[in-house]
């Protein structure tokens, strides 16, 4: 296995650049881009492979692996109070604890909607 391998690369379509963006979150900023989302696959790949090197050379220390990364469920959310206490009131004025209504509104933020063309819906991710 490569050191690469280790890390998630992410092509997606964006409508705003009007091309397919590749990234590798957590290894470097920015990345690479084109019209063809295979190319731009095989570029990312040199290119974290290329930062790795680089990083090696300079005697960095690698960042965390981001392939494979499970997650607990959990995290802490900080916020001011006035938001927080909206945030109850409405939760309780919807007869749901705070969680499960923060959940609901995370999860309907971010779920395709029937109909509607989605940026998730064009994501492809590689790893």
């Amino acid at each position: 296995m490569r050191a690469s391998d280790r890390y998630l690369k992410v092509v997606e379509w964006s409508e705003e650049d009007n091309c397919y963006i590749g990234r590798c979150p957590g290894l470097f900023l920015g990345g690479v881009h084109g019209d063809d989302e295979a190319k731009v696959f095989k570029e990312l790949c040199q290119a974290v492979e290329e930062s790795i090197e680089i990083m090696k050379q300079d005697r960095e220390l690698l960042p965390e692996p981001t392939a494979g990364k499970k997650y607990s469920g959990k995290f802490v959310l900080r916020m001011d109070e006035d938001l927080h206490r909206a945030v109850a009131l409405r939760a309780d004025h919807s007869d749901q604890s705070l969680n499960n209504y923060i959940v609901r509104i995370l999860k309907s933020s971010i779920e395709p909607r029937k109909g509607a063309t989605s940026r998730a819906r064009s994501r492809s991710v590689h790893r």
